[in-house]
């Protein structure tokens, strides 16, 4: 990790971080509810709107156990990891757009995605 020079920006880091798993946290809790309304049956768009809500759900499970870890590990792992996530949750917010019933499922995508990118600017 690059030396954090002050206690301010320290500060900044871990608050960041903290609001970055709790996203990370949110936006899987409302991608497994999506995935559970859809039912055991699905087709055509419903099935990527179900992979795409399971794959962001996993990723961000992951993203939230790396930064809720005591450690403050590698940097560029933990820049990776959290890219990933902003990545895979704007691109299921872009499939659930596409879904009528599925904008609050968009909306906290987005949210995650916003708040990965201002904890890289942490890391930067």
């Amino acid at each position: 990790m690059t030396a954090l020079t002050t206690q301010q920006e320290l500060v900044r880091f871990l608050e960041d971080r903290f609001a970055c798993a709790q996203a990370c946290t949110g936006c899987a809790r409302a991608c497994v509810l999506r995935v559970s309304r859809s039912g055991p049956d699905v087709t055509g768009h419903e099935a990527l709107v179900r992979s795409k809500a399971l794959l962001c759900a996993e990723v961000c499970d992951a993203t939230c156990r790396m930064l809720a870890e005591q450690n403050l590990q590698d940097e560029s792992a933990l820049r990776l990891q959290t890219k990933w996530c902003l990545l895979v949750c704007l691109e299921s917010a872009q499939v659930f757009d596409a879904r009528p019933g599925a904008e609050a499922e968009a909306a906290t995508c987005r949210e995650c995605a916003r708040a990965c990118t201002e904890f890289l600017t942490t890391l930067n």
